[in-house]
């Protein structure tokens, strides 16, 4: 067990290590994954790659996390963690809150690069090897944007959300404002629903 809190790149590591085995490895590595994509802690802290881990550390990577990657908590003196969103395993009950056309959610923007760009155009964005695709609710800097976008992003990609909603699409909001849209039976999301996709440096629209 440390006897200091985790420090720069221990602390990095740590968190590294933690999405890997929450959004991926949990089966790999033995892991219980609960309703939700919660773990007990202590099952997670005997896993090799924490053993010099503490409760205390883990709550310092939670709560130091920029991107609000994981959540927390303490049931009956028994912690559990889980990794809000980017899982590539299934999770039973992701605890993802729906959106709809009720809904005032005024930005639907997925960050790519160039290089991305032809196929994109050609087929729509997909899922890859993970559960949903991920969009943030504005642009690198916003207020509200947490998570969901690199800010290396070279192009944003807009949703025309409403379209795709009324099309049968899905949408949801993670506990740390990410978007997410598992997309139709291939895992893509078509082109015929980007609004507008628009260079970061020059501000051109690709579409």
């Amino acid at each position: 067990m440390a006897d200091f809190p985790l420090q720069g790149d221990s602390k990095v590591k740590t968190s590294k290590a933690l999405s890997w085995l929450l959004r991926h490895g949990a089966a790999k590595e033995g892991l219980e994954l609960l309703p939700g994509g919660w773990a007990k802690l202590d099952d997670v802290l005997k896993k090799p790659k924490f053993k010099r881990v503490t409760v205390q550390d883990i709550e310092e990577v939670v709560i130091s996390c920029p991107k609000q990657r994981f959540g927390l908590k303490e049931e009956d003196g028994v912690y559990y963690i889980k990794a809000n969103q980017g899982h590539s395993i299934q999770v039973e009950d992701p605890e993802l809150t729906e959106i709809t056309l009720e809904d005032r959610v005024l930005e639907v923007v997925h960050g790519t690069y160039y290089r991305h760009w032809p196929s994109i155009k050609e087929q729509g964005l997909s899922r890859m090897n993970r559960t949903h695709i991920h969009f943030a609710p504005g642009l690198p800097g916003d207020s509200a944007v947490i998570s969901g976008m690199r800010t290396s992003c070279q192009l944003y990609i807009w949703i025309n959300l409403p379209k795709a909603l009324e099309d049968g699409y899905k949408f949801y909001k993670s506990a740390n404002n990410v978007i997410l849209c598992p997309g139709n039976e291939e895992g893509f999301l078509p082109p015929k629903y980007f609004a507008k996709v628009t260079d970061k440096r020059t501000g051109e629209n690709r579409l």
